[in-house]
């Protein structure tokens, strides 16, 4: 039976996921505040926290920083009214796993459940490092570094970037990325794969702009329509043109120009 931590103000939605939940087979802690939901997990370890960013108290995102704090080992899912993809990164930042916009489907969130439960610990990683230019990454220390300076990344981050860099110059579609870092039987949007890919162009990005040593050294992640994604090593780009992290219908200089 899984620990899960419903942190909701809403009494009537609380209710209803509370219910429900324990229907399902779960242990139910669900709190209506963010001070109590802290104090919950001082008190007791959680399997998985599924997070209300609008509480009356405090602000959902402070509340999951804190949590990430105190329960490294919880998955954490926003569950939020807020569908700006602003929201989702600033969530994902502070240390949520995932996320779920209102209103959604129940029979998604079991399911995201299911599979963030099913994925449990980190698997042991294989010891042979990626090097793409300056990006070194590491799997069996779980490290990345740009020229030496490491890079802080959350744990399915780090996945993400670990699973492209594996496959360096290779184009591999969203459900290959999906599958290999999140879950193989994943159940509806895979839009957290967009914003994780945001967060870590993002993260590369500055990386790149305080610690670039070799304007030939930046490598970027480069979207293909329709398909997926594909780490482009500095090699497969033009010496002379900046790194473009494309996103969407405009793309982000990362400032390769000396």
């Amino acid at each position: 039976m899984a620990q899960l931590l419903l942190v909701e103000d809403d009494k009537t939605i609380g209710k209803l996921l509370a219910d429900g939940l324990q229907t399902n087979g779960h242990h139910v802690t669900w709190s209506r505040t963010g001070l109590t939901a802290l104090r919950e997990a001082e008190r007791r370890n959680f399997d998985l926290g599924l997070l209300d960013l609008g509480l009356p108290d405090l602000d959902g995102v402070e509340v999951c920083r804190q949590l990430r704090a105190t329960q490294p080992g919880c998955v954490l899912v926003i569950l939020t009214a807020r569908d700006a993809e602003i929201d989702a990164v600033v969530g994902l930042d502070a240390g949520a796993d995932d996320y779920l916009t209102k209103p959604f489907r129940y029979a998604e969130l079991l399911a995201r459940i299911r599979a963030h439960l099913r994925r449990g610990p980190v698997p042991a990683a294989p010891a042979e490092s990626h090097v793409i230019g300056e990006l070194v990454v590491e799997p069996a220390a779980r490290m990345c570094t740009f020229a030496g300076h490491p890079i802080s990344l959350r744990a399915r981050e780090f996945d993400l970037l670990a699973r492209l860099a594996a496959d360096a110059d290779f184009a591999l579609t969203r459900e290959t990325l999906i599958a290999d870092v999140w879950d193989q039987n994943w159940y509806g949007s895979t839009k957290t794969l967009d914003v994780h890919i945001a967060i870590l162009r993002r993260k590369l990005a500055t990386a790149i702009a305080d610690h670039r040593t070799d304007p030939a050294g930046a490598p970027r992640i480069t979207t293909l329509r329709g398909y997926g994604y594909r780490l482009d090593s500095p090699r497969s780009m033009p010496v002379n043109s900046p790194a473009k992290f494309v996103s969407g219908e405009q793309s982000h200089e990362c400032g390769t120009a000396s």
